[in-house]
């Protein structure tokens, strides 16, 4: 069993407050859940207007497989609207 989990953090400029914080990374981990079928949750940020972490966690069989499915999260982040990636780890378990 393979655990993949990437930890994207994101700037929100747009944001001026923790509401349109929260409706942008809404939208965000909504894609991602329905695109990729994997777990995300907000970790780091939680009470700052325009930053956010977020982890997303995948697990499967093959190696090869978990890693291209979050590095195509990751390129959806880099295109997700009203958000800017601005940095992000992949760590395999």
């Amino acid at each position: 069993m393979i655990v993949g989990i990437l930890t994207a953090r994101l700037t929100i400029p747009e944001a001026r407050s923790l509401k349109q914080k929260r409706h942008v990374l809404r939208s965000v981990k909504d894609r991602l859940r329905n695109d990729f079928n994997v777990s995300v949750a907000e970790t780091g940020g939680q009470d700052l207007w325009q930053s956010a972490e977020l982890a997303v966690a995948m697990v499967g069989t093959d190696r090869r497989y978990v890693n291209g499915a979050l590095d195509q999260a990751v390129n959806m982040l880099r295109t997700a609207p009203g958000a800017i990636l601005a940095g992000y780890e992949i760590e395999f378990f």
